[in-house]
Parts: C-alpha cells; sequence; structure tokens
C-alpha cells in the first residue's frame, strides 16, 4: 500500500527492535539444539523429572520457559529448585555470550537506525535474549550509540520471555511514551503477540513470504522479508525530494 511505511515511520516517536532477527541472524551459524541438550544434561544430574515436551524440545529458550511453566510450577520455587533455573538460565547465556563475538549484522540494519535516528526516533531493544550478550554485541558492531535501552530476558522469571509483554511493557516505562505512539519490528508471531498485548502496531521482517503471510494474518500493519523497505521509508521522510 503506497505511502504505509512512511505514515507508519512518521507517525512513531519510538521503535522497539526485537534482536535476534532484525537487528542480527544471531544464532543462524549457531545451532540451539546442543545448548537445550546441556539443560537437559543439567536437569539429569540434578535429578530433575523432564517431562515429554522437555525432552523433546531443541530450542533452547523455549526450554526455558517450559522448565519454568511446567517443571518448577511453584509460584516461589525452594531453593534447589530455583538454583536449577538459575543454572539452566546461566547455559543459554554464556552460549549467547558467545554468539555474540561472531554475529553479523541483518541487511540493511545499520542504514535502518542510522536513518531512524536522523528522523529523533527513539530505539530500544525488546529480546528473548539476556541483556549482557546484547549490549556486548550492540557495543562490538557499532550499533551501541543508536539503540538507548536493552529489554531482555527477565533471569528471575522466565515464564516472562514473549509472547509475554513483559519486555515491551518494560521499555513502554521507559520511553515514558504511549503504546500507540510506538512500533514493534519483530521476526516471529510471538513478537507480534507481544506488541498485541499492550497495543504496540506491528512490522513483521520475516524470514520468508509465508511467515510474511502469517503475521499479516495475525494482524501486523506491514510485514515483509527484507529491511530495505523500511529503510526506504525512513530515508524518504529525511529528504522527501
Amino acid at each position: 500500500m503506497p505511502g504505509l511505511l512512511p505514515g507508519l515511520i512518521a507517525g512513531a516517536r519510538a521503535l522497539l527492535f526485537d534482536f535476534d532477527g532484525p537487528v542480527t541472524p544471531f544464532f543462524e551459524h549457531y545451532r540451539t539444539a546442543p545448548i537445550a541438550q546441556d539443560i537437559k544434561t543439567l536437569l539429569s544430574e540434578r535429578g530433575v523429572p523432564l517431562p515429554p515436551d522437555v525432552r523433546a524440545s531443541a530450542d533452547s529458550h523455549g526450554l526455558l520457559h517450559l522448565l519454568r511453566s511446567d517443571v518448577v510450577t511453584a509460584a516461589k520455587p525452594g531453593p534447589e529448585d530455583q538454583k536449577t533455573l538459575e543454572l539452566a538460565e546461566g547455559i543459554v547465556t554464556s552460549h549467547e555470550y558467545r554468539a555474540a563475538r561472531h554475529a553479523v549484522p541483518s541487511a540493511h540494519i545499520e542504514a535502518l537506525v542510522t536513518a531512524l535516528a536522523g528522523l529523533g526516533k527513539r530505539l530500544v531493544i525488546v529480546s528473548n535474549n539476556a541483556d549482557g550478550p546484547v549490549r556486548a554485541y550492540l557495543e562490538r558492531v557499532g550499533l551501541g550509540t543508536h539503540f538507548e535501552a536493552v529489554f531482555g530476558r527477565d533471569p528471575h522469571e522466565l515464564r516472562r520471555m514473549k509472547p509475554h509483554p513483559h519486555s515491551v511493557e518494560a521499555a513502554l516505562r521507559h520511553l515514558g511514551v504511549e503504546a500507540a505512539d510506538c512500533l514493534l519490528v519483530g521476526d516471529q508471531l510471538t513478537d507480534l503477540q507481544a506488541a498485541r498485548a499492550v497495543g504496540v502496531p506491528f512490522l513483521g521482517h520475516a524470514r520468508n513470504d509465508a511467515a510474511a503471510r502469517l503475521l499479516r494474518r495475525e494482524g501486523a500493519a506491514w510485514a515483509g522479508t527484507s529491511l530495505l523497505p523500511l529503510q526506504q521509508a525512513a530515508e524518504g521522510l529525511m529528504d522527501p525530494n
């Protein structure tokens, strides 16, 4: 739709970016199944029974959520359960720090955030990754000055990962702006669900056309397979002629 993206960007005071996908294909060359296996080995060593969905999971972040929602279910975990959660979260965080040393920027992200900053837009990260590795990556590739804050995984409550809106709500409190005055750029349905829960319009950076269509069906204001249209829209606002 002509004018859709320029209008959305022009009307936004701030943009919230998911990290893994829009900013960097963080784990593109870093297999997550071995990370999940490390967590399952830890659980077995600590005598923690593994439900079928936990045994079957090869997604390290999904496994953290399952661990807190299906295995350690108490509102206030006891000391041993809390230690198990901390050790499991620490395994994932250590791998994220390793990935941060080698990950590369997503295509067009550098030009996009430069243009957005030139328009006076405030930029933050909302991620299921731990905030430390995200900051380490941003500083390594020179994007740290563009993003004023990072709202990553809550290590004390793993059920607050997206689609839970915790990180989005924290970003809105930090920014001090209304949800409708922001945009969230993400690549997963869980990103869209978190945005929708608090009323933030969603722009989808999908991995393929089918994923883009799904995001549009689920309510994305826009979804495509490249950040280039967003970059061009932002740059066009800087120089309308």
